[in-house]
């Protein structure tokens, strides 16, 4: 048996316990990947936050299974770029809004960082309003008190001070696994058509000509693929100490990938879920329209049968709620860390990110109502996506030089995947802006 490490006091603060975890080349491999899961489990939660239920069921109550493989292909594209975050942090032993800021300009600097502020913040608003809409499920709270009890997870985070980077993962952990296994018993209570779920995999054009169709696939795009998870798992990833010679750094990359592909692959069964849920619950029985996650709160027991499926509902969904309340902390002390050379303390930046999110969340509930709340969440996923590509290319750029990555720059399949995937995601937003316009 091995004890955890010991690291500094402040474990949400990336900086401050990088190599702080000790792996040995020389142990069995089951230690060894106990070492190295945890950083991907934390990226991961962003992928199952609640602007992912908006957009996964407001596509499968309107489309069935028809959009599933957008969540398939961009949880694939995340893999991707989550790998390559991986890359950047353990070999150049930098976490992107570092590197960006030591190789671009300040003012460059600057419309990054508000760039990914502005991700961040719109990742948070899905929290609070997620986590403020699941009070009000379970126990009757009015939204806008939800949201408001929402301002003191700040209390959380403080909690955990000093507990170790390696409790906040197992933490995660615990909050991810409830998420997962409220939904494993819910698509057995919702008995989905899989046949129609196999072909909802299948690519189609096709299905994105609908009506309504491209708007909510890129709202999946910039629910799956987050732009500050890619500044996150770059930091994160560093507290991993990884041997200084080629075959130790080697060694970490494919541990620290393998954990990615893991975690990725959880938080695509989850996504999928959720939207198989959606179709086979709301769209098979003609309730096509459910645009709002009370809604889906409120039809799921008289439509599968069990009063148990809406409460899973409600637990899910305050357990995604603040499961991600952790990483958006961490991810805004690295960003602000990296492009400003600013420390402050977590809770300091915990009630930024929060007073950032609960104005526009107040508002929104003010002037669009309760039913307002699912196209909030799905419009501040389209904002994270229309961020993407900013953290795409800095991304690509450092781990495609050799200069910075030595030989563990990115080959020319890599590059071509890399690139087609920044175009599409590009092309995308602009053809959304121009359906809107015109």
């Amino acid at each position: 048996m091995y004890s955890l490490p010991k690291v500094a006091t402040a474990p949400f603060c990336p900086s401050e316990v990088k190599g702080s975890i000790d792996v040995d080349s020389g142990w069995p491999l089951h230690k060894k990947l106990l070492r190295f899961a945890g950083p991907g489990l934390l990226v991961s939660v962003g992928y199952m936050d609640p602007g992912n239920w908006a957009t996964d069921i407001e596509s499968g109550s309107r489309f069935g299974y028809g959009l599933l493989f957008v969540v398939l292909l961009a949880s694939l594209a995340a893999m991707l770029l989550q790998t390559l975050s991986v890359r950047l942090g353990l070999i150049a032993q930098k976490d992107l809004a570092r590197a960006c800021r030591e190789n671009y300009s300040p003012l460059v600097n600057r419309f990054l960082w508000l760039g990914a502020e502005v991700a961040i913040v719109a990742c948070d608003l899905a929290e609070v309003l997620g986590s403020a809409l699941a009070l009000h499920l379970l126990f009757g709270v009015s939204v806008p008190v939800g949201i408001a009890i929402t301002a003191f997870d700040t209390v959380l985070v403080l909690s955990l001070q000093g507990a170790g980077f390696r409790r906040v993962e197992a933490i995660v952990l615990g909050l991810v696994f409830t998420i997962a296994g409220c939904f494993v018993v819910e698509l057995a209570m919702s008995q989905p058509n899989w046949f129609g779920v196999a072909i909802g995999f299948v690519p189609s054009l096709e299905r994105l000509q609908q009506p309504g169709a491209l708007y909510l696939a890129i709202g999946i795009v910039g629910a799956t693929v987050m732009p500050h998870n890619l500044y996150l798992h770059s930091s994160i990833v560093q507290t991993r100490r990884v041997q200084p010679t080629e075959a130790g750094k080697r060694e970490a990359v494919r541990f620290a990938t393998f954990d990615t592909l893991l975690s990725l692959s959880l938080a695509l069964l989850v996504n999928a879920a959720i939207m198989i849920l959606a179709a086979s619950a709301f769209n098979s029985s003609g309730h096509k329209t459910v645009t709002d996650i009370a809604d889906a709160y409120r039809l799921l027991e008289p439509v599968v049968g069990s009063a148990l499926a809406g409460t899973l509902f409600a637990v899910a969904l305050l357990a995604s709620g603040q499961s991600s309340t952790f990483t958006g902390t961490i991810a805004g002390q690295i960003v602000m860390e990296g492009f400003l050379d600013l420390k402050i303390p977590c809770w300091q930046r915990r009630l930024l990110t929060r007073s950032l999110a609960l104005v526009p969340a107040f508002v929104g509930v003010w002037w669009f109502g309760e039913a307002g709340i699912g196209k909030m969440l799905v419009l501040s996923q389209v904002v994270l996506s229309f961020q993407l590509p900013f953290a795409m290319w800095p991304l690509i750029r450092f781990t495609s030089c050799r200069a910075t990555m030595g030989t563990f720059a990115n080959g020319p399949v890599l590059k071509v995947l890399a690139w087609s995937l920044f175009a599409l995601i590009s092309l995308a937003n602009a053809w959304l802006v121009v359906q809107v316009i015109f």
